[in-house]
């Protein structure tokens, strides 16, 4: 716990422009395993179809400009509130930046879902379906401030950076456009 703390980003320090370092050690911190492990899921099947698409160097900058993006508008979010002294840890506001370089560049692959429907139901999901819905989601917490713990206005903020960075670095020449299951 004493290493979230310090490593961890905490927005008063960063607006007082104290421990900047942590913009980029947050996103090395995870609060917990399940924590863990639901981010690299989500790199796992999306990270890699990015960083063919811009190739290693540009990911690299990209992944970690969507970071302090998602960091910047959480501090946004949380100023004047006692989320000011708390340290957000984690690096789904990066890897919501890969989320929305996705969905821009691969509307139409299939992700392999699942899908609740009475049971749960394995399905090929095209991803600006599993995308859409996942930013929506994530706007509708954000919106109803139903945290629990958890930074959506970042994730929000990562994800809109994406795009947006997405759009302005294109992909490289050459680079396959995918239109497989890619999980």
């Amino acid at each position: 716990m004493h290493a979230i703390f310090d490593y961890g980003m905490i927005p008063d320090y960063v607006v007082r422009g104290q421990r900047l370092y942590t913009l980029f050690t947050s996103m090395f911190m995870h609060g917990n395993i399940p924590h863990l492990v639901g981010n690299m899921l989500y790199l796992y099947v999306f990270g890699d179809n990015i960083e063919d698409a811009f190739g290693h160097g540009r990911y690299f900058a990209f992944y970690f400009l969507c970071g302090i993006v998602a960091s910047v508008t959480h501090i946004i979010s949380v100023t004047a509130t006692e989320g000011m002294f708390w340290p957000a840890v984690g690096a789904s506001g990066a890897i919501s930046g890969v989320l929305g370089a996705y969905l821009l560049l691969y509307p139409r692959a299939r992700i392999l879902a699942l899908v609740p429907y009475g049971w749960l139901y394995v399905a090929r999901v095209p991803s600006i379906f599993f995308l859409g819905f996942w930013f929506v989601y994530q706007l509708l917490l954000g919106l109803l401030e139903q945290s629990g713990g958890v930074a959506y206005w970042a994730h929000i903020g990562g994800f809109i950076a994406g795009v947006a960075l997405a759009l302005a670095l294109r992909i490289k020449k050459g680079a396959p456009r995918i239109e497989e299951p890619v999980f």
